[in-house]
């Protein structure tokens, strides 16, 4: 079972010497840090692994984090900073398109044969499709908009970019991921004729 206490009260309590208090923490987060990972990451076990040292990263950080933005957001710069010295340390191009379903997060649902269930499970699966052929930083300001909920305010400050320009690295991220999503389209269309 989660703990009800706010981030702010885990961190405080992490603080003070109660480990729980953390594994709460990384309960609670997991699932958002290991998605980000899996954005940069060339397969699964590199995701585990980036994700892992992001939590020990946070961990030894923690009395650093000031409470000014959300806890995801100073944990997302930090899977951010890891996910790039663990590429370059890999020699991995973080431009390259990989397996589509390396990137892909099939979600469990419920089966059945719910129309608007299926038209909901193609259009993420095209979406997620196109967002994995995006580059990294486009992918990221992406997720983070729009499935992070997080404002161009916080993406700034976990990027470390001034405000204006997340907001012109959005509009030109929109703007690709749309090309993307008319070619994959496009190419289904052609597949089936």
């Amino acid at each position: 079972m989660q703990s009800k206490l706010s981030d702010i009260e885990l961190i405080e309590q992490t603080l003070a010497g109660n480990q729980s208090a953390y594994a709460d923490l990384v309960k609670r987060h997991q699932r958002f840090v290991f998605t980000l990972a899996m954005r940069f990451a060339k397969g699964r076990e590199d995701a585990e692994e980036i994700a892992q040292d992001c939590f020990i990263k946070a961990y030894r950080s923690l009395a650093s984090f000031q409470g000014q933005s959300k806890f995801s957001t100073w944990l997302y710069s930090i899977v951010y900073t890891t996910a790039m010295t663990f590429l370059r340390k890999k020699r991995v191009a973080t431009d390259s398109i990989d397996d589509e379903n390396t990137f892909i997060q099939v979600e469990s649902r419920e089966s059945g044969y719910d129309t608007n269930n299926i038209e909901n499970k193609s259009r993420s699966f095209y979406l997620n499709q196109a967002i994995a052929q995006l580059l990294p930083d486009d992918a990221t300001i992406i997720t983070l908009f729009y499935k992070g909920e997080q404002s161009l305010e916080e993406i700034a400050q976990a990027l470390d970019m001034e405000t204006n320009t997340v907001k012109v690295k959005l509009f030109r991220a929109r703007q690709r991921l749309k090309e993307k999503l008319e070619h994959n389209l496009k190419q289904e269309v052609k597949e089936l004729i």
